[in-house]
């Protein structure tokens, strides 16, 4: 019997060790997306204006290789990355993630004095001198057009 326990555990040890490519693979997309992203906007035009220069020929504007094809790619990893956020979601939410945290309780903030509302000023008929001029109309233009 405790032959069979042993093998239990360790095939169990052994499954987990080799399920990391399951675990692993929504954060994995997201590096290798921004890694893409990084090296084709920002790493290669800079690299292709660097050679153009020593090379001495005429600078001419990189085209991104991943904007290519109508950017395809980008809707690709956009619906790839989305979907695998939507989708851990509903395992956090469902309970049958495997890392996911437990819920916590729900605690209520705690409660300040309320507050009074403001007191609003009186209006009066009186304008100040100041503030409008005989000649200009009742209303401004602030817009300065």
């Amino acid at each position: 019997m405790t032959e069979e326990i042993k093998e239990i555990k360790e095939i169990k040890e052994v499954k987990k060790d080799e399920d990391w490519m399951q675990k692993k693979w929504r954060p994995a997309m997201g590096w290798m997306y921004m890694v893409v992203c990084t090296m084709d906007m920002v790493i290669f035009p800079v690299a292709w204006s660097i050679l153009q220069t020593v090379m001495g020929q005429q600078i001419t504007q990189w085209q991104p290789l991943t904007l290519q094809g109508a950017g395809l790619f980008h809707l690709a990893m956009g619906a790839v990355l989305g979907i695998a956020a939507f989708g851990r979601t509903q395992e956090k939410l469902a309970g049958t993630a495997t890392n996911a945290p437990a819920p916590s309780p729900m605690v209520p903030p705690p409660m300040s004095a309320p507050m009074s509302a403001p007191m609003a000023r009186p209006m009066t008929s009186h304008t100040p001198s100041m503030d409008l001029h005989p000649d200009d109309p009742p209303t401004r233009n602030t817009r300065n057009d």
